[in-house]
């Protein structure tokens, strides 16, 4: 899919807003993107599936940090066939007391998913879990990225980032 056309579907989902926002970096932004609002709308969500397909060669498994990653990997799972995984921020205090549910990692080549990266705390902690759990990531693949630092500390991790649109694109439409 073009870069274009994923902007303007964007747009036309309410996905971009403008006004005062914090983020979950803690940062304040004149902008805020808001991928829940495309990940609700199935059409939008099936075309991000469709554009986050063509990197998923070779993966034994899809992840995502709950909850803005949920919908994405589960439409990228359903799109490729490829299992999925969902990472807690936090183990369970009860029941099984998961911080990943569904399928072992263990020695399996996992592609993490994400929403929008601005610091990439959450990507990180993403990572830190899926390796402590002996998982195999080496490419992180974000619908948009705010260019906040976010490809530079993952990079920095020996992993590579991928992102669909960075916000310097979308600004510029």
């Amino acid at each position: 899919m073009k870069t274009e056309q994923l902007i303007q579907l964007l747009k036309d989902c309410g996905a971009i807003k403008f006004g005062h926002f914090v983020l979950t970096s803690g940062a304040v932004s004149d902008y805020y993107i808001d991928i829940k609002n495309a990940s609700t709308d199935p059409n939008t969500l099936k075309k991000i599936a469709e554009a986050m397909a063509e990197h998923t060669e070779g993966y034994d498994l899809i992840a995502g940090m709950e909850l803005g990653a949920v919908p994405l990997v589960v439409a990228l799972s359903l799109k490729t066939k490829i299992p999925y995984v969902i990472v807690r921020k936090d183990k369970r205090g009860h029941g099984t007391n998961k911080q990943i549910e569904g399928g072992s990692v263990k020695n399996k080549k996992v592609l993490v998913i994400e929403d929008v990266t601005t610091s990439g705390g959450s990507v990180v902690k993403t990572l830190q879990i899926l390796h402590e759990n002996h998982g195999k990531v080496d490419k992180v693949l974000v619908v948009v990225d705010r260019e906040s630092g976010a490809g530079e500390k993952i990079k920095n991790l020996n992993v590579e980032f991928v992102p669909l649109l960075s916000v310097s694109k979308i600004l510029e439409k």
